[in-house]
């Protein structure tokens, strides 16, 4: 498949899917966190996935590039440190905090590897 567009990415499709994950468990937290940690995770990890997709579009421009990988990165690191306050509040299981930094780690993964190769990004 020709990739087309940053809805294609698998990065981008990952990404999307853990920060409807979020979402969805998000609705559980305490109404006293609603304009703390539940605004913060859900933002940070929509971000990964709007920096993703200003990255692609400056892919012919690799500084540019690399420089919004980065900024995905950076929001799914932060939303991976949310997710830690998230289970020391007790307001996700361990199985939850597991399965999401795990794809978190996977995300952060796959963005390094984009930005050491933007060539193989760029068109």
């Amino acid at each position: 498949m020709k990739i087309r567009s940053h809805r294609d990415l698998d990065v981008y499709k990952l990404a999307f899917e853990a920060a409807m994950k979020i979402f969805e468990i998000s609705k559980s937290f305490p109404r006293e966190e609603t304009y703390s940690l539940t605004d913060q995770i859900r933002r940070s990890s929509r971000s990964v996935c709007s920096n993703l997709a200003e990255s692609f579009r400056k892919r012919k421009y690799p500084k540019s590039f690399v420089s919004k990988l980065t900024d995905s990165e950076s929001e799914a690191a932060e939303t991976q440190t949310w997710l830690d306050f998230a289970l020391s509040c007790s307001y996700i299981s361990l199985a939850e905090h597991k399965e999401l930094d795990d794809i978190y780690d996977n995300i952060i993964g796959k963005l390094v590897n984009m930005s050491l190769h933007p060539e193989n990004w760029s068109w």
